[in-house]
């Protein structure tokens, strides 16, 4: 081979060993075509606080909305169920508490007090999201809820907090009504609030469910009628369960009512049937379950879209 030829084949391969360098990929400069991780992570971060701040948005906007409610049109929501309390004071007090006498060491109205006090906030958190929720069916603005991005659980605990608002408040004015006829020395404070608190939360659940069920007016009174009213009557509101013969004694234990009002009253008088853990236990479970119903309840459309 001559020097001229053998010149000649090293500059045609010149050309492609350049294009072959110029080909492989610079370790010193970014590749366009991988993605950064922490961008990655930024834009989830992102993504999850947007939707964390339209959850708080809507569930902030449901509460303000059911509180707004209860205190607009307050000689329905909280005026009947004091009057009606106090009727209960005067009949169990001067009337029928001196003739009945001492029950486990406390007269009759201060032994009924903490009942009449419980049945007055489970009662009055069922009825304010019932009727609210179903409200909001019958008008159908539910709707524009179920359209938007609120989620199921933002819908339960907005209403929710209505109706545990409700609760609450109408039986602080139960209680400071009751201390105007009885002496009640409310022994443990904290756990009186907490049972207040727990049970408000479980019929406020449990009235969500109701106004899912509810096809009319009519349906959201049968619950309250037939169920909640023979329940809080026979939970030992009135009556200390000791009292009763077998086998109502042990039927008895069977109504939820009966540990919260007994929960609520060792909270107040120090003295209860059943006991705390058993109370809580059953408070618990009771939450638990009709919150889980709730949401899969509205995830489903149950009630609302047929």
């Amino acid at each position: 081979m001559s020097k001229f030829e053998a010149t000649e084949g090293q500059n045609r391969m010149a050309p492609n060993a350049t294009r072959s360098d110029s080909t492989q990929p610079d370790p010193t400069k970014p590749n366009p075509t991988q993605s950064d991780p922490m961008q990655t992570l930024r834009s989830v971060s992102d993504e999850q606080r947007s939707r964390l701040s339209e959850g708080w948005v809507a569930f902030a906007t449901t509460v303000r909305r059911e509180v707004h409610r209860v205190v607009r049109i307050w000689p329905q929501t909280l005026l009947p169920p004091v009057i009606t309390t106090c009727l209960y004071f005067i009949i169990f007090g001067p009337i029928l508490g001196d003739r009945i006498g001492l029950m486990h060491g406390y007269t009759y109205l201060q032994y009924v007090t903490p009942g009449l006090i419980m049945m007055a906030v489970l009662t009055n958190s069922y009825q304010n999201v019932v009727s609210s929720f179903f409200g909001a069916k019958f008008q159908h603005h539910i709707e524009e809820m179920l359209v938007s991005p609120m989620s199921s659980e933002s819908i339960l605990l907005g209403y929710a907090v209505g109706g545990v608002f409700r609760g609450l408040v109408i039986g602080a004015v139960v209680g400071v009504v009751a201390l105007l006829f009885a002496d009640l020395p409310i022994v443990h404070p904290v756990l009186t609030i907490a049972v207040a608190v727990l049970t408000s939360v479980a019929f406020a659940f449990g009235g969500f469910i109701n106004a899912m069920v509810a096809r009319n007016f009519d349906d959201i009174t049968i619950v309250p009628t037939f169920v909640l009213t023979p329940l809080t009557m026979l939970g030992g509101v009135f009556y200390s369960v000791d009292l009763l013969a077998e086998p109502w004694r042990t039927i008895s234990y069977a109504n939820p009512i009966l540990y919260m009002v007994n929960a609520f009253r060792y909270g107040i008088l120090g003295r209860s049937d059943m006991p705390l853990a058993v109370a809580f236990g059953v408070l618990s479970l009771f939450i638990i379950g009709f919150y889980l119903v709730a949401v899969w309840m509205l995830r489903r459309g149950i009630g609302i879209r047929s």
